[in-house]
């Protein structure tokens, strides 16, 4: 009997390190001096009810050790890991926001770019990281695509990552030099029908709901353009300034900048209305262009396996940052509407978001490796 207790409480002993050393439960052996018959009875009890014990212990100190854990989060640096280089939409929306986070949970939140492989090298990266809240992913509709668009992609939307939060939403924007010889969409089409060969167009990365929003117009306007994929918005801008493309297909975040200082010519987007800063710039229904709307959103996801007491910290946080004039108004200027949808409103976009692309990639043929 006296090895029956012992037993009890190294089992109990070892179900309180499980839970991280937070438990209040202490087994104690006691020597009872009991019959045989009675020690068998209630060995054979503890026996039984023994999981059940267990199981509750530890389901008890866990939550207790993850509320512990979010109270105390973030105790150093987060590092938000963005799918697209700097000067992007996807980058200018992370810093703004990591920068009023960082101050709301007074602690920095580290920008690092990895922008390249239709947002897989970011996710990938985010995968890899220890899923301690400490390592999230920054990127754009290009969540949403990957998956559809990559014959063996690295990562299940679904699977592997838990949303945190939207920031905003932007329609995406064709752009041109302002004296590159294609003033209006309808200048686009008619070039582009005159020679199939012409016109080559940008974009901050294969896959991106930018060139799919391009592939679309294709679709749509019976014409060819050929697809130039940049890992970012700042390369393919510079692509368009220095005349080595005709068009650049982007986000408006990744642009406004540029169209506000006069050095690209806005001739169409893809929203369901005009953008109230850019009064004279017609939507693609309005151009006569039909079923080509659609946006780009930029979010904040984190590996599934964070635990979600700290998810819920970092949403709760962000959607209170997005509520802030300043942070509205800086993400307005960079052609961001702020959405502040949490998890939840992320987690429906997604799901609607990835058949819909799916069915304009199989439609436009775009393939990757």
């Amino acid at each position: 009997m006296e090895k029956g207790w012992k037993n009890y409480s190294i089992a109990f002993a070892r179900a309180r390190s499980a839970a991280g050393g937070d438990a209040r439960i202490i087994a104690q052996s006691h020597q009872i001096r009991i019959t045989k018959k009675a020690g068998r009875d209630m060995q054979n009890l503890f026996a039984r009810a023994l999981p059940a014990m267990l199981a509750v212990c530890v389901a008890v100190c866990t939550a207790q050790s993850g509320a512990a854990r979010a109270a105390a989060y973030p105790e150093r640096p987060v590092t938000m890991i963005v799918a697209f280089a700097a000067g992007g939409a996807t980058d200018i929306s992370s810093r703004i926001v990591g920068k009023y986070l960082g101050q709301a949970l007074n602690q920095q939140f580290v920008i690092d770019n990895r922008g390249g492989g239709g947002g897989m090298i970011a996710a990938s990266a985010v995968m890899r990281a220890k899923p301690d809240g400490y390592t999230l992913l920054s990127s754009s509709s290009i969540f949403v695509v990957a998956p559809s668009l990559y014959k063996n992609p690295s990562y299940d939307p679904f699977k592997d990552f838990v949303p945190v939060v939207e920031f905003g939403a932007s329609p995406n924007v064709m752009v041109v030099h302002p004296q590159g010889g294609i003033h209006t969409v309808a200048d686009l089409i008619a070039q582009a029908r005159a020679n199939p060969t012409l016109i080559s167009y940008g974009s901050p990365g294969l896959g991106t709901t930018p060139q799919l929003a391009a592939e679309v117009l294709k679709l749509r306007a019976k014409i060819n353009m050929v697809h130039i994929a940049y890992t970012g918005g700042a390369p393919a801008v510079q692509a368009v300034l220095s005349k080595q493309i005709q068009m650049m297909s982007a986000s408006l975040s990744s642009v406004m900048p540029q169209i506000a200082g006069g050095l690209l010519k806005p001739i169409v987007q893809t929203g369901k209305e005009r953008w109230p800063d850019l009064p004279n710039v017609p939507t693609t229904t309005e151009a006569g262009i039909t079923d080509a709307v659609s946006d780009t959103f930029q979010a904040l996801f984190a590996p599934a396996a964070v635990p979600p007491e700290i998810v819920a910290k970092l949403a709760k946080e962000a959607i209170a940052v997005l509520a802030q004039k300043e942070v509205k108004d800086a993400l307005w200027t960079a052609g961001l509407k702020v959405t502040a949808a949490g998890p939840d409103a992320l987690r429906a976009r997604i799901a609607q978001e990835v058949p819909m692309w799916r069915d304009v990639i199989e439609k436009s043929g775009i393939k990757a490796e």
